[in-house]
């Protein structure tokens, strides 16, 4: 998610053993090659001239909304969400995940989550940023669903991301052992986002109201929740229209579509 530039991918990462997993271009979750031939993250892609006109703790954002915690040695990030129905034109889509970095350290991301599309398709992905995103095989999502997203850091060049779907009782885990990037570990994100495809930003889709319950981050300070937390709402088009804002309670975050 940088300013202005599409970062450029880097190695592909490797799948850990007994993990089947396939880049996002062969999804087996959803089977629309050509259009997750080059699918990715970018960093908050702050809209810094506006924050000053805000009358709450938020930030205006390109691409994200939710919540981010700055701070210093995060390493763990974790929260819950419900599947959403989402609607929009043709191509519309959105994404929730948690992740650690891509805030005010704009270098490195690593992050996984659940991507939904207006057709009523969906996506289950972990990503090293700057490489491309990559898609989980074997792991069914549908409307309702309740999924655990985790992202664990056991070195600032080392990780693990997990997917849990609570309702089918399926979880899918991917090792990083040869990074792209170095983690900052200077923000914990809960976040939905308009994500790239194919080199250019999706249409928001209207995904209704997510909320990322049981909100936790860890680190070398210990256990918190997202109290405090930097508010993130998505405006495209340097805030002439809101399209989505964030909210938060002390263990959750939620993300409203607003329309344009």
């Amino acid at each position: 998610m940088k300013f202005t530039l599409f970062l450029a991918a880097a190695s592909l990462a490797l799948a850990a053993p007994g993990t089947k997993l396939t880049p996002r271009d062969t999804s087996p979750v959803v089977p629309r090659s050509a259009r997750r031939a080059k699918y990715s993250s970018h960093p908050n892609q702050r809209l810094v001239s506006l924050s000053d006109a805000r009358t709450k703790n938020d930030q205006y954002s390109g691409n994200w909304a939710g919540a981010v915690q700055i701070g210093s040695g995060y390493n763990k990030v974790q929260g819950t969400i419900t599947v959403p129905e989402v609607s929009g034109a043709d191509g519309a889509a959105a994404s929730a995940w948690v992740g650690i970095d891509g805030d005010t350290c704009q270098t490195a991301i690593l992050q996984t989550g659940i991507s939904f599309y207006a057709d009523g398709s969906f996506d289950a992905w972990y990503e090293w940023i700057p490489d491309y995103a990559y898609s989980f095989s074997n792991f069914d999502v549908s409307v309702g669903d309740q999924i655990r997203m985790t992202v664990d850091a056991s070195s600032k060049t080392k990780g693990v991301a997990t997917l849990e779907n609570l309702t089918t009782n399926q979880k899918v885990t991917h090792s990083f052992t040869n990074t792209p990037s170095t983690l900052c570990e200077t923000n914990a994100e809960w976040i939905v986002e308009a994500f790239q495809e194919g080199g250019s930003q999706v249409d928001l889709a209207d995904f209704g109201t997510v909320t990322f319950t049981n909100a936790v981050v860890s680190g070398t300070k210990g256990t918190s929740g997202p109290s405090g937390a930097q508010i993130i709402d998505i405006s495209p088009d340097q805030g002439q229209t809101v399209q989505a804002v964030g909210s938060i309670t002390s263990n959750s975050v939620t993300v409203k579509y607003v329309g344009n």
